[in-house]
């Protein structure tokens, strides 16, 4: 649900005037739709209401203006239909359909990874390019020691490409060699990238209060946009952003931990 954006009213009023009278027309023109369509219309109104609590419902104005609505993976729409959204999709069935969200595996390795791709190339030819299956030929190389070290040395290589860009940008040095742990997606709650940055928070006082405590470096990377209105998504961020300020400014953790 807090995917769903929605705006306050007085701010929708004050900026876009002219806007808000169509949404109110559009709304007027739903609820009656509602009325004339349920015997007890009151606790629908209350659902699925355009403007309502002082807001403007931007996921249900979407839905009664358009004509189709999906989710980006089939489990995403069975819970839009099923949960989210559930009394539009009694009402307007025929709008719900699923679209997924994605790119393949081939396309994604050729365009993100150009080391190792090449390096695939070079082991069973480009066919994989438009015939993934075509990669399980790379299994004859899963015990050859000089296949394994080229392909460690890719991930190096490609470590050390980011490190220098993380440089570049955040101002931050961070070993290759370290384990990094991503995590680049949109900010939201259900993503948990607050359980993510507590448990950086957790390793660290543990290493504060057990300095000699073996743990392997790790480079945690964050990557992240909220929406406007999303005020906890916003102070997560703040909050990523002050915890590593603290951790990558401790010299006493001896760079066992960096926040990026």
């Amino acid at each position: 649900a807090e995917a769903l954006e929605k705006w306050p009213v007085d701010i929708f009023q004050r900026l876009l005037p002219r806007i808000y009278q169509i949404i109110e027309e559009i709304n007027r023109r739903f609820l009656l739709d509602i009325v004339n369509k349920y015997q007890e219309p009151a606790d629908k109104i209350k659902k699925m209401a355009i403007i309502a609590d002082g807001q403007v419902k931007m996921a249900h104005l979407a839905i009664v203006a358009g004509y189709s609505v999906n989710g980006v993976a089939k489990l995403h729409t069975e819970i839009l239909k099923n949960q989210e959204l559930k009394d539009f999709y009694e009402m307007f069935p025929y709008k719900f359909n699923n679209k997924t969200n994605g790119i393949t595996q081939r396309r994604f390795l050729l365009h993100a990874n150009p080391l190792l791709a090449n390096w695939v190339t070079d082991k069973i030819s480009d066919a994989w390019i438009t015939n993934l299956p075509e990669i399980s030929k790379l299994k004859l190389f899963v015990d050859d020691p000089k296949s394994q070290q080229e392909f460690m040395n890719i991930k190096y290589q490609n470590k050390v490409r980011l490190a220098k860009y993380i440089k570049e940008h955040n101002g931050i040095d961070v070993d290759p060699r370290s384990i990094f742990d991503v995590q680049v997606k949109r900010l939201h709650e259900y993503k948990r990238q607050l359980l993510n940055i507590l448990h950086v928070m957790y390793i660290y006082n543990e290493l504060k209060s057990h300095p000699d405590m073996e743990y392997y470096p790790h480079t945690f990377i964050f990557g992240a946009k909220a929406a406007a209105g999303y005020r906890r998504a916003k102070l997560t961020i703040k909050l990523i952003n002050a915890v590593a300020d603290v951790i990558n400014n401790d010299k006493s953790i001896n760079g066992k931990i960096k926040v990026v």
